[in-house]
């Protein structure tokens, strides 16, 4: 410190003298100036808005005074910052001038203590300044905004922000700090009451940026142009009262109302925007270009989407990225045609990526041109793009699910491809070996989807709840209890949790071994949650009938009937095959009339049951036999043969519901050969 102090030019004490004050003249010693500039600096010390001394390079500290005082705790009257908590207590004065605070040293200080956590001690600066009778200027207001946004009250934003005059920056403060707040309601009030204000800026006075009064609404951010919310005609309104009031709707306005516009399939209005947009020379952005290439697809309005793609094509503007969401937005409603020219299109601009390739790849899976899939990652070396993670993956998905009759070969495919990826150094994620561990317990291999779990493990990837459905799809499919067993119980440790499929397996699994008390674990489990389907249902059933608790498989079918459950041919049959085991005709009857009349067909396994019910009602088994021959003949007047000796021979009483079964109105109908 000595070293510095030395080296310093002795004339600069001379200029600070000069200009700290006057009285003192160049003949007083160096040590004379240097004790007056500390003097100086001790009184120019600020005050806290309540009295206490502000330092800036520390923590405020008490006075020697005080300190012999209250010693070192924290004593009373003062806050947990060192702060005097009565503003009068303690008031200091200014020796040589007198120095009045103008708004922006208010509002400096407001916006440091706001920003420093200390929302308290900025407030008080905002009492201290209204006690002054000083108004806060824009800037400081939208600052005293923000600091009652950190703390949560809005109301006293709002109540403060009525005693005073405030212009459009506040208000767009406001109605920002509501908007992100998510307090809708609250933000277009503010709006309303922003335009009933006789200080609310004239047209006039209003520059271009002024319409930041409808940006700063919660327009994209907090979802107020969200289709799904129904907030876009709002949005639409606001941005014709913005035109009424002369406030010049800027870029950012038009793309956010066209882009709400146009996933609500808003058509006519979206072409009145843009025709708006076009007379005013603003720029339609790459985002806004695609989303509106969807709406007319999405609209079937398919040459518009084209000539709306050819415009920008031909302006030789597009990205790579614009050209890869449009290919997209053809590819994934299945219109491979225009796909493809828009592929080409940007072939011709010679801007054709990795991205391009890869939505042409899912293109065609969608379509189901597997072949021109596989051909077109073999040409992406030919234009200089190889093959990214995201490439095999695509067509490694869409080798892997192909419903096709050869699918060991796609597989095959899909194997030789994974092997490529690795041989290329692109190393395959969780997807990838997801998508080969479900092909292959779709078949039932429990060796190659083992092999792809062991392989994962080893590149460090975790296992996840699909690589566990998978597995326990598998292990049911062939019957493994205990591998299945342990699957699930790594499923029900994960975070996720087993779904409702999974579940069914294993209640599929257990109810095939007669396991009733495991079965009925997952069962009232998926129950209490609300997840329990018609399968979950059936299979339960199916377990009771097998092992012979009627009185239980009766309250499944009560149960499904309740809830609606039974919908579907599993149901039907599985509700029909009890009734008909169960002695109960009539039920059995109408279950068959429901089918009928809700056009489900019914099959071998229905009229198997069917077949219980005549048997049992003495009908040989022989005649039934015919029966059934003739539905398989022709299964259009079978049905009508089998409905009319069903409805004939179980009648039901009318003033009760006992069945009788005759077998002599059999042979008057049974004429079929």
């Amino acid at each position: 410190m000595f070293v510095k102090l030395h080296c310093l030019d002795t004339n600069c004490f001379q200029v600070l003298s000069a200009r700290g004050s006057p009285n003192i003249g160049d003949s007083a010693s160096s040590s004379d100036k240097v004790e007056f500039i500390k003097k100086r600096r001790v009184q120019k010390v600020p005050e806290s808005p309540n009295g206490g001394v502000k330092r800036f390079s520390r923590v405020c500290r008490q006075t020697h005074h005080d300190r012999r005082k209250c010693g070192a705790s924290q004593k009373p009257g003062l806050n947990q910052h060192g702060f005097v908590k009565d503003p009068e207590r303690k008031q200091r004065r200014h020796s040589g001038r007198d120095y009045t605070p103008v708004n922006s040293t208010y509002g400096t200080l407001i916006d440091v203590y706001s920003k420093g956590g200390l929302t308290e001690e900025a407030l008080h600066w905002l009492d201290r300044m209204n006690k002054q009778g000083m108004e806060p200027d824009e800037v400081t207001m939208g600052v005293v905004v923000q600091t009652y946004k950190k703390a949560g009250e809005f109301k006293k934003s709002r109540a403060i922000l009525q005693e005073l005059v405030i212009g459009s920056y506040t208000y767009n403060t406001l109605i920002d700090t509501y908007g992100k707040a998510g307090q809708l309601r609250e933000a277009s009030d503010t709006f309303a009451w922003m335009l009933t204000r006789r200080d609310y800026p004239k047209h006039s006075d209003i520059q271009y940026n002024d319409s930041h009064l409808w940006q700063s609404w919660p327009a994209r951010r907090s979802g107020f142009v969200d289709a799904e919310n129904g907030r876009t005609p709002m949005a639409a309104s606001y941005f014709k009262k913005m035109k009424e009031a002369r406030l010049e709707p800027d870029l950012v306005s038009y793309r956010t109302l066209l882009y709400a516009f146009s996933i609500r399939h808003l058509v006519g209005e979206a072409e009145i925007l843009v025709s708006e947009m076009d007379e005013r020379g603003l720029e339609i952005d790459e985002f806004t270009q695609s989303a509106l290439t969807r709406m007319y697809i999405e609209a079937g309005m398919l040459k518009k989407s084209w000539l709306w793609f050819r415009r920008f094509h031909l302006e030789g503007n597009m990205s790579s990225e614009c050209y890869s969401a449009n290919i997209d937005a053809y590819g994934e409603r299945g219109h491979i045609l225009e796909a493809e020219k828009a592929f080409l299109c940007c072939k011709e601009s010679r801007k054709l990526s990795v991205l391009e390739f890869n939505v042409m790849i899912k293109a065609y899976g969608i379509s189901n041109r597997y072949e021109k899939a596989c051909q077109l990652i073999d040409s992406m070396e030919n234009h200089g793009v190889l093959p990214d993670k995201f490439s095999y993956n695509s067509l490694i998905q869409i080798l892997a699910s192909a419903d096709l009759p050869h699918k060991a070969s796609q597989l095959e495919m899909a194997e030789g491809l994974f092997k490529e990826m690795i041989g290329y150094n692109v190393q395959p994620d969780v997807v990838v070996y997801g998508i080969l561990i479900n092909a292959f317990a779709d078949v039932g291999n429990v060796r190659e989807a083992v092999n792809y779990v062991n392989a994962m493990r080893n590149a460090g990837l975790p296992m996840n709840a699909v690589i566990y459905n998978s597995l326990i799809k598998l292990y049911t499919k062939v019957g493994y209890l205990e591998e299945a067993q342990e699957a699930y119980k790594m499923l029900q440790a994960s975070e996720v949790g087993p779904d409702v499929y999974s579940s069914n397996c294993m209640i599929d699994l257990y109810s095939e071994r007669s396991m009733v008390k495991q079965a009925e674990e997952i069962f009232e489990s998926l129950k209490r949650k609300g997840d329990a389907n018609e399968f979950s249902f059936a299979m339960m059933l199916c377990m009771y009938k097998r092992i012979g608790k009627l009185k239980e498989a009766f309250q499944i079918v009560q149960k499904m009937r309740e809830l609606g459950l039974v919908t579907d041919l599993l149901s039907y049959n599985n509700v029909l095959g009890f009734y008909a085991m169960d002695g109960r005709f009539k039920d059995a009857v109408g279950t068959f009339k429901e089918m009928i009349e809700a056009a489900i067909q019914p099959d071998d396994c229905t009229f198997k049951s069917l077949g219980v019910v005549l048997v049992k009602c003495g009908i040989p088994k022989q005649a039934v036999g015919k029966l059934e021959m003739t539905r398989k003949k022709d299964p259009q007047s079978g049905l009508q043969a089998w409905a009319s000796i069903l409805f004939s021979v179980v009648e039901v009483d009318d003033t009760d519901a006992q069945i009788s079964c005759s077998a002599t109105s059999f042979s008057s109908t049974v004429c079929v050969s």
